[in-house]
């Protein structure tokens, strides 16, 4: 009985003085990012971003995430998708539409919508606090409810952007059997469909949230895509691991990169305190239909022009020609 009341006493003491030396919080005071909420609904969190991410999935891809619905016809209901949508192809599968889709689609844009503004308001209130205390919260309430407002106005840009991708995935990889094959399965669609819905919310000045979207999907993928860049229609990632693209990287029209490639910076000038200069361009800009094969590395704000294609394995910091054909050259001896 002694020895256990020993044993508690020395797990007290460690601790106690464990918590004494976790409290030091002066890192974060200096580098101004010392957060001490008082109001828990304007914490960033992660399990809410993922049921946003699986929500705006089952919205952009019906039937193929989230709850779905039974498959019953309905004539007289419109589908969701395009008519021209390639999920409403043969090849695809028609994705049929339940006399309610409707209904539930309005419900799961609305709840869409709750957990835009809720996260959303976690993001600005980090941000503004630090500046102006704790008087901003009615102020970021009010400006998260308003760009929670228009992301979901601009979902349907969105998806039809989607469906793009996924056109580009399908017609790039032979072995793909089918346009569900593409959307069930592909770690590149999980990615991009991420990463598009960050972009939106970043182009609206989102602080944050944008970035722990994209980084889920890291996580969750191997691609590592940053939402500040500019990524036009029918972009393709095949196979993906591995790969990053920069947040100041711009890749135009029927783009297609291949796993481990790397769209990055070089060295960064430095600032008078001696840490990288913020915001500058460093990153690549790809022209339409562009293909850079796996593990080439591209640094620099460089441009690689139409119709270029990137060999596997290259190191790449000049401008490349539109048209370019480059590759390793195997010297025998």
């Amino acid at each position: 009985m002694q020895d256990n009341d020993n044993s508690l006493q020395s797990a007290d003491k460690a601790i106690a003085i464990a918590a004494e030396r976790l409290s030091d919080c002066s890192f974060l005071e200096q580098k101004g990012v010392l957060h001490e909420y008082s109001d828990a609904t304007l914490i960033p969190s992660a399990k809410a971003l993922e049921e946003l991410v699986e929500l705006c999935r089952s919205v952009f891809f019906p039937g193929f995430y989230g709850q779905k619905a039974p498959l019953t016809p309905a004539p007289s209901t419109p589908s969701p998708l395009n008519s021209h949508s390639p999920l409403n192809s043969p090849s695809g599968g028609a994705v049929r539409q339940n006399p309610c889709m409707g209904r539930e689609l309005m419900d799961q844009l609305r709840r869409v919508h709750e957990l835009l503004a809720s996260q959303i308001a976690a993001g600005l209130y980090m941000d503004e606090r630090p500046k102006t205390g704790e008087q901003c919260k009615d102020t970021v309430r009010q400006e998260a409810d308003r760009i929670a407002t228009q992301v979901v106005e601009r979902l349907p840009e969105v998806k039809s952007v989607l469906e793009t991708d996924v056109e580009a995935a399908y017609k790039g990889d032979p072995a793909a059997t089918t346009y569900s094959e593409v959307v069930s399965c592909y770690p590149a669609i999980r990615a991009i469909s991420i990463y598009r819905l960050a972009h939106v919310m970043h182009e609206l000045g989102v602080p944050l949230i944008p970035r722990m979207l994209t980084e889920m999907a890291h996580s969750e993928t191997g691609i590592d895509i940053h939402p500040a860049e500019q990524i036009a229609i029918y972009f393709n990632i095949d196979h993906g691991t591995g790969v990053v693209i920069g947040a100041t990287t711009i890749i135009g029209n029927n783009v297609k990169l291949y796993q481990g490639v790397t769209l990055g910076a070089k060295s960064f000038p430095l600032g008078k305190d001696g840490a990288p200069i913020k915001g500058i361009l460093r990153h690549p800009i790809l022209k339409d239909n562009v293909i850079v094969y796996s593990n080439a590395t591209i640094l620099g704000r460089v441009t690689v022009g139409e119709g270029a294609v990137i060999g596997g394995n290259l190191w790449i910091t000049d401008d490349v020609p539109a048209g370019a054909k480059l590759a390793l050259e195997c010297k025998t001896t």
